[in-house]
């Protein structure tokens, strides 16, 4: 599987949030939209990749502060039927992407 594909799907789908799901964790929804809005923005703008928090330079995590709290946002790759992992997340034909916001405290 090549990484750079990769890279580029879960930048394009993370930027523009379109081409799978994007979810919220309870605590994320139960914030004031205008603070889920600026998450949503940070997570679309992030760019703050290195060897630590992305060591197969896929870019499929994140963590940043905002408001106070710390958050993380995750894309895992399914298969089309959402039953199990996808076989090649570098094919966009076999993947469904979704990408998860949650707050680091939560519980």
């Amino acid at each position: 599987m090549s990484a750079d594909k990769i890279r580029a799907l879960n930048d394009a789908f993370r930027t523009t949030m379109t081409g799978g799901r994007v979810m919220m964790t309870a605590g994320v929804d139960a914030l004031p939209s205008d603070v889920q809005a600026m998450v949503i923005r940070r997570v679309a703008t992030f760019s703050d990749f290195n060897a630590d928090n992305d060591p197969h330079a896929e870019h499929d995590f994140g963590s940043f502060s905002l408001a106070g709290q710390k958050f993380f946002w995750k894309i895992d790759a399914y298969d089309a039927n959402m039953e199990f992992g996808s076989e090649d997340p570098a094919d966009p034909t076999k993947t469904t992407r979704v990408l998860t916001i949650m707050l680091a405290e939560e519980y």
